[in-house]
């Protein structure tokens, strides 16, 4: 038995309350070390003749890596707390693992050995908005989305289209142009809208807030926005905003009075200069974005900043009636704030989404105290390498997707916000190639998994473009120039997973399979009774697979064509980078 690898640690993602009823329990192991693992568990004050009273309930292997097997217990302890330990067995021995180490036999004479959960306390389970779980997000970046109203463009707008998009050029997109196309969101079926920043700011991407409390003239005014929101919601639309807390732009006013009186500036302490007079060139001497000198670092311990900016995050909530907060550099902002912004926010509505940009393990800002979700760029980082890029193999894919779900609670997993592009990544369609069957096993993976997916404007109809600019195209409205096959391939995946419990939010997740010789993955998503079976094919040829045995001898239905499929023999031949869905 390969103890040092034997990993469990209570709170966090290990050991965590589902809901004030269920805790969840993980432990991690040598990779096909273990045969078993039971749960010796029992509630701490239960004795009988002077010895703790326990139960033994065997744990489920959840997944697996290249390195480890993850194993996993969901149980209602009768009063709400429970003292827990592992009985290990590896088929040659037995071990009994606690917070105090390793043991022959449990201990009984005192449970103060084992690990402990002292109480589901309502409070600290982590919870999200219920509506957020049926969620299909559409992103949209404001200024090439639409023109719907040529009489606010900015100077020097472009005819829409008319140019490939460049750091600083501008063609005319607007809330009016949002307004004149909510049916054709809602015949693709998205559910939600999040929008790049939309208030004053000097660049076309409007991450340089002048003015956080107005919005910028190009894209309309107030009441505009409202009715922007009001059509929305009639439509069972959500609207989410993106807020940049980390920093300001250039042109925000209380920056512009720092370079203008320097250390005299009553509004110095509002950022990070180090030294006087502020230089910009040849490099800001002053905390920045990156090292971007147009845009300095908010200080947000400073009171009188913390106090302007939770009045933002407050005014668009009370007042518009949004239902979500993008934080941009969510991560670079100190965790107080962020606790703060959130008691403000749920004061107001608790039903807002509160939703971090973060490229990297987030657990510290998931405890319930911060964030509802953040951006899951390693959902997006693994999914893309394996599919549309080729730079890693099937097992690679099922470890890392493996590594993620573990890596959150369960109810952190089903919040989680999975992109596959976004206008800081090149356009999905050109990360695969061009090609488009990769880019529909992407979709279908992405409309599948645990969580809220989001799509990129006019990724559904097959825009291109690489890096930021080239991601930031005008959209076509041209419908003979979009790729409506597409359309209507995402559009049929995003009803299943609102119609189909299983293939949504509410199914579980389990891989069955993950060949590098076929270069495919095999995983079920299980809902009550029912349970669909996934088979993607990442290859360039065709692969002749058996279905996974409790599949066997059953007539299945194509979920895509609704129509009876019967394989004979068992045996079922995926076309190449094709895919089957069944149930």
């Amino acid at each position: 038995m390969f103890k040092e690898a034997i990993y469990h640690r209570p709170k966090n993602n290990f050991a965590y309350s589902y809901d004030n009823q269920t805790l969840h329990i993980r432990l991690k192991t040598k990779k096909n070390d273990l045969e078993s693992v039971d749960l010796i568990h029992g509630d701490p004050y239960v004795w009988k003749d002077g010895k703790w009273c326990i139960e033994k309930t065997p744990m489920k292997k959840s997944g697996s890596t290249d390195l480890f097997d993850y194993w996993f217990i969901a149980i209602k302890p009768p009063y709400r707390r429970l003292r827990y330990g592992f009985e290990l067995n590896d088929g040659k021995e037995t071990a009994i693992y606690t917070e105090k180490g390793y043991f022959k036999e449990a201990p009984l004479d005192d449970n103060a050995y084992y690990f402990v959960f002292p109480y589901l306390n309502n409070i600290d389970v982590f919870t999200y908005p219920e509506w957020v779980k049926d969620i299909v997000w559409y992103q949209i970046f404001p200024e090439r989305f639409a023109n719907g109203d040529s009489s606010i463009d900015p100077d020097g707008t472009l005819p829409w289209g008319s140019a490939e998009p460049e750091k600083d050029n501008f063609f005319g997109g607007d809330f009016q142009g949002v307004i004149d196309h909510l049916d054709y969101l809602e015949e693709l079926g998205v559910n939600g809208i999040y929008f790049t920043p939309i208030f004053m700011a000097y660049s076309n991407h409007k991450y340089d807030t002048i003015d956080y409390m107005e919005i910028d003239p190009q894209f309309g005014d107030k009441e505009t926005l409202k009715l922007l929101i009001e059509e929305c919601h009639k439509r069972g639309i959500r609207v989410m905003l993106d807020a940049v807390f980390n920093h300001c732009g250039f042109y925000f006013p209380k920056w512009q009075d720092v370079l203008e009186n320097g250390e005299k500036s009553a509004y110095k302490e509002w950022f990070h200069v180090w030294d006087y007079p502020v230089e910009t060139k040849p490099a800001p001497n002053y905390d920045t974005f990156g090292f971007f000198p147009e845009m300095p670092k908010l200080n947000t311990e400073n009171p009188e900043v913390k106090e302007y900016l939770l009045g933002v995050g407050r005014y668009w909530v009370q007042e518009f009636g949004i239902d979500g907060w993008r934080l941009d550099v969510a991560n670079e902002v100190d965790h107080a704030f962020w606790r703060e912004f959130r008691k403000e926010i749920k004061a107001i509505n608790p039903d807002v989404y509160i939703l971090g940009e973060i490229w990297h393990d987030s657990m510290p800002w998931l405890q319930g105290d911060q964030f509802d979700a953040v951006m899951n760029y390693p959902f997006t980082n693994s999914t893309l390498k394996y599919i549309a890029e080729d730079k890693m193999t099937a097992s690679e894919f099922k470890t890392g997707i493996t590594e993620l779900i573990n890596m959150y609670p369960q109810n952190v997993n089903e919040a989680a916000f999975n992109l596959l592009g976004s206008h800081d990544t090149p356009r999905v369609l050109t990360t695969c190639g061009g090609n488009k069957d990769k880019l529909k096993l992407l979709y279908v993976f992405q409309l599948s998994f645990t969580g809220t997916p989001c799509l990129y404007y006019g990724d559904e109809i097959g825009l291109t473009g690489g890096q930021d600019p080239g991601c930031r195209k005008c959209m076509e409205w041209d419908e003979d120039k979009q790729d409506r096959n597409l359309f209507s391939f995402i559009s049929r995946l995003i009803a299943l997973r609102k119609t189909n419990p299983a293939f949504g939010n509410q199914g579980e997740f389990e891989f069955l399979e993950a060949s590098d010789e076929t270069n495919s993955i095999i995983y079920t998503k299980s809902y009550g009774e029912d349970k669909l079976l996934f088979i993607l094919n990442n290859s360039k040829e065709s692969i002749n697979l058996t279905l996974p045995e409790e599949f066997r001898g059953r007539r299945l239905s194509n979920l895509l064509t609704e129509e009876a499929e019967e394989f004979g023999n068992n045996e079922i031949q995926v076309p190449a980078e094709g895919f089957y869905i069944l149930g």
